[in-house]
């Protein structure tokens, strides 16, 4: 059984705490715990905008706070995202993540992130395995 904190992971796990610009991430499930999957919690900071692809794993969301929208790319429909809602990025969707409010998000990949994972300009990380230079957030 795995039993972890948020609160003990911000203070005593830096290592599992991803930041970039105008978004951070706890990662309370990596690769490395063996779930098939991980689990983290994402803050966007509001009136921030966001492009991501994630063309090497799937993404599925659920929002605990805020105010937002996501538009998928490749149709321009525009979604309302709002405490409650749930998306997921079955085609490996490319999107536009917008935080009218800070948002507050429970996100799960598969297959799992290790950790270590850095946006691309494109918007996609690594796939699992790949090596690739890392860049401080």
């Amino acid at each position: 059984m795995i039993v972890r904190d948020f609160n003990d992971i911000v203070k005593n796990q830096r290592d599992r705490v991803v930041s970039d610009a105008k978004w951070s991430s706890v990662r309370m499930l990596l690769a490395d715990d063996g779930m098939g999957f991980s689990f983290h919690i994402t803050f966007l900071e509001e009136g921030s905008e966001h492009t991501f692809e994630y063309k090497n794993h799937f993404e599925s969301v659920y929002c605990m706070q805020g105010k937002g929208s996501i538009t998928d790319l490749a149709t321009g429909e525009t979604h309302e995202i709002k405490p409650g809602v749930m998306y997921a990025l079955d085609k490996h969707d490319r999107h536009i993540l917008r935080a009218e409010e800070e948002l507050v998000m429970a996100c799960c990949f598969n297959p799992p992130v290790t950790g270590t994972e850095v946006h691309r300009e494109d918007g996609s990380c690594a796939a699992p395995g790949e090596v690739t230079e890392e860049v401080s957030a």
